[in-house]
């Protein structure tokens, strides 16, 4: 059974976990960014970050919902921009992504089913498929598509962020809160 939403219909079960999600971790590069990385001759790297995914992970925590980064780079571009967002759990470096999220669920007092997880590629499968609501990215790998409960419309960079916070604040009734809103 389907319910309807602002994106299009969604697995009633998935619907219900939207709502009770505590926590959500996104991936960096290939999911806040378009997975491209740029370097310039004096060795310097530029990303390019969505202001919708921006939006509405600032939506989030003013709703009183924890958003974390955990990713395998590490780069100053991601620690300004997700301080820029007042996003506090941010882990950059990470060639096992568990360690970080057994951490972040000691440290917050959840359990695993009051997360959300959005990743691109296989080494997000690891964590995503520990979380109560393991999403990916519509231009993600096939293994990571086929082994989500939920894959976004839009793209890597392209607002995929945006469109699961909009779908966690709708679940809850509350997406009406975010509108006139600035970041």
């Amino acid at each position: 059974m389907e319910q309807s939403a602002l994106y299009g219909p969604i697995d009633r079960s998935v619907w219900l976990r939207l709502s009770q999600i505590r926590l959500l971790i996104c991936d960096v590069d290939g999911v806040l960014s378009d997975g491209l990385i740029y370097l310039g001759n004096q060795g310097e790297e530029f990303k390019t970050f969505n202001t919708k995914d921006g939006f509405g992970m600032k939506a989030l925590i003013n709703a009183g919902i924890e958003v974390a980064i955990i990713t395998g780079r590490d780069s100053r571009i991601v620690a300004d921009r997700m301080a820029a967002l007042g996003v506090k759990h941010v882990y950059q470096g990470q060639s096992d992504k568990r360690l970080s999220f057994n951490a972040l669920l000691t440290d917050l007092n959840l359990n695993a089913e009051q997360v959300a997880y959005i990743g691109d590629d296989v080494v997000d499968l690891t964590v995503m498929e520990l979380c109560g609501l393991g999403v990916a990215v519509s231009d993600a790998h096939p293994l990571v598509r086929q082994r989500a409960d939920y894959v976004t419309q839009l793209a890597g960079g392209r607002g995929c962020v945006r469109e699961l916070c909009d779908l966690m604040l709708e679940a809850r009734g509350i997406l009406h809160l975010a509108q006139g809103m600035s970041v």
